[in-house]
């Protein structure tokens, strides 16, 4: 009986495990490994040091890392570190050139660090202050599936994201992005395998066919 090909997934910034829930494989075939984030050491913890820890959480040798957007930039650190059989990455980018203008623009002048992480980080608090349906459903969304709240870690994400020091692309990097990533916008993306009308949250509502996509992709 053939072994299974192992496949772990690292979510998105402040995301849990939660997003992939609707992804489909065939078990006899596969079997799927979801890795939490952890908290850094310190805001000064290098990616480096970080994705090294996240790969004490990998008990398989040789497997398929999948990550989503942060999850993604997490996923080609670690392929860095031990020899994985693919790296695919969602709704990610592969160097720091695929950032789109605006968060070059933050990055250089360091507006993101006046992002409101203790909203975030207590999000019931501020409920009544999402007025509108969409935004409660937004907030609704954010509890659900953004539940990494810890400031030390969402400052020290935020930071990572921006200031990657990726400038080329890794080979054998497999991609698969959407036309209509509103946060990573497709026009900045290369060498990419296209989702028609996929978005930043593809992984929730397009999960049927990134989950053909990933089943073709692990298996050839």
């Amino acid at each position: 009986m053939k072994e299974k090909t192992h496949l772990y997934f690292v979510p998105g910034l402040a995301a849990n495990t939660k997003i992939f829930e609707y992804l489909k494989f065939d078990d006899s075939l596969f079997e799927a490994h979801f890795l939490d984030w952890i908290i850094p050491l310190s805001i000064d913890e290098s990616i480096e040091s970080y994705a090294s820890r996240m790969c004490e959480l990998i008990s398989h040798e040789n497997p398929i890392l999948i990550g989503v957007s942060f999850g993604g930039v997490m996923v080609q650190e670690m392929s860095k570190i031990i020899n994985p059989q693919k790296t695919i990455i969602i709704s990610s980018i592969k160097s720091n050139k695929e950032l789109p203008n605006r968060l070059k623009f933050a990055q250089k002048t360091k507006a993101y660090k006046l992002f409101p992480t203790k909203i975030v980080e207590n999000i019931e608090d501020y409920e009544h202050l999402f007025l509108g349906d969409y935004l409660k459903k937004r907030a609704e969304l954010y509890k659900m599936y953004l539940s990494i709240r810890n400031a030390t870690y969402l400052e020290w994400a935020i930071h990572n994201v921006l200031n990657w020091k990726q400038d080329f692309e890794l080979e054998n990097i497999i991609h698969i992005h959407g036309n209509k990533d509103e946060v990573f916008p497709s026009k900045h993306i290369k060498n990419y395998i296209e989702i028609n009308n996929g978005t930043h949250i593809m992984i929730l509502n397009k999960a049927r066919v990134i989950s053909e996509i990933l089943e073709e992709q692990c298996t050839c």
